[in-house]
C-alpha cells in the first residue's frame, strides 16, 4: 500500500548571521491514509518544524514532502496557499477564534474558501456544541473554544488534520475529551490525523508513533493495538 504522506530527507536550516540552526536534520517517515499519528519529542526537537513544512506554512531547505501523490516541496507560494486552504486543517494550542463572530460563524467563515466543505452546523453538533452555535468565544469555556477550533478545521474536510499540542492550554479532563474527539473523528471519518505532543503517555492511542529527537526521527513504531484514550492515565 502506497504511503499517503512521505517525508524524504527533509531538512530545515535557519540562518542567523553566520550561525546555522538545523531545526530538521534529515527527517524520514511515512504515514498511511486514515491513520492517527502521534509525533512525540521534547521541546526544541523539531516537531513543530515538521508540522509547519507538512502544512505548507514553511518550506523545507532540502528534501521531498509527498502528500497524496504530490511533492509539495516543489510548490511555489501560490500553490502552497491553495494547498493550505483546500487540503489542510490546523488545530493549534491556542484557539485563534474571531471574538466578534459567533461559534457557528467562526466555522462558516473558514468554509467560504474551501472546495468541498462539510455542513458547519452538523460538524458543530458532532463536536458536542449544538447548543452553543450562537455564543461568542468569550461566552465559551477553554474546552468549548478548542472544540470550535477543531470543528473549523474538520469542516474544511481536509486531507490532513494537523494538531500542534491541541490540549496544551486545557485541564486534564477537558484535554482528554478533545483527544477522544480527535481519535473518534479519525476512526469514523477515515481522516488522517497528525498530532504533535511532548506527552509520550498518550502515544498508545496512535496507529503510528514517530519519535523525534535533535531534528531527526529516532524511532517509528506501528501500533497494532491502539487503545482508547479514555483508558490512558498520565
Amino acid at each position: 500500500m502506497e504511503a499517503y504522506v512521505k517525508l524524504e530527507n527533509v531538512t530545515k536550516i535557519y540562518r542567523m548571521g553566520e550561525i546555522e540552526i538545523h531545526a530538521a536534520d534529515g527527517i524520514d517517515f511515512e504515514i498511511m491514509k486514515g491513520e492517527f499519528v502521534v509525533i512525540v519529542g521534547p521541546s526544541g526537537a523539531g516537531k513543530t518544524t515538521v508540522l509547519n513544512v507538512l502544512g505548507g506554512m514553511d518550506t523545507a531547505t532540502t528534501g521531498s514532502i509527498w502528500v497524496d501523490g504530490k511533492d509539495i516541496s516543489k510548490y511555489h507560494a501560490r500553490q502552497l496557499t491553495e494547498y493550505r486552504r483546500d487540503d489542510i486543517g490546523f488545530v493549534f494550542q491556542f484557539y485563534n477564534l474571531i471574538p466578534n463572530l459567533t461559534a457557528l460563524e467562526n466555522v462558516e467563515l473558514a468554509l467560504q474558501i474551501c472546495k468541498n466543505p462539510m455542513d458547519a452546523q452538523e460538524v458543530m453538533e458532532d463536536v458536542g456544541l449544538g447548543e452553543r452555535l450562537d455564543n461568542f468565544p468569550a461566552q465559551l469555556s477553554g474546552g468549548e473554544q478548542q472544540r470550535v477550533s477543531f470543528a473549523r478545521a474538520l469542516a474544511k474536510n481536509p486531507k490532513l488534520l494537523l494538531c500542534d499540542e491541541p490540549t496544551g492550554a486545557l485541564d486534564y479532563n477537558t484535554g482528554k475529551a478533545i483527544l477522544k474527539l480527535l481519535q473518534d473523528t479519525c476512526r469514523e471519518k477515515g481522516m488522517t490525523v497528525i498530532l504533535i505532543t511532548h506527552n509520550s503517555a498518550i502515544a498508545p492511542m496512535a496507529d503510528r508513533i514517530i519519535k523525534i529527537k535533535n531534528g531527526m526521527v529516532s524511532e517509528m513504531t506501528v501500533n497494532e493495538h491502539p487503545v482508547p484514550v479514555e483508558t490512558i492515565e498520565w
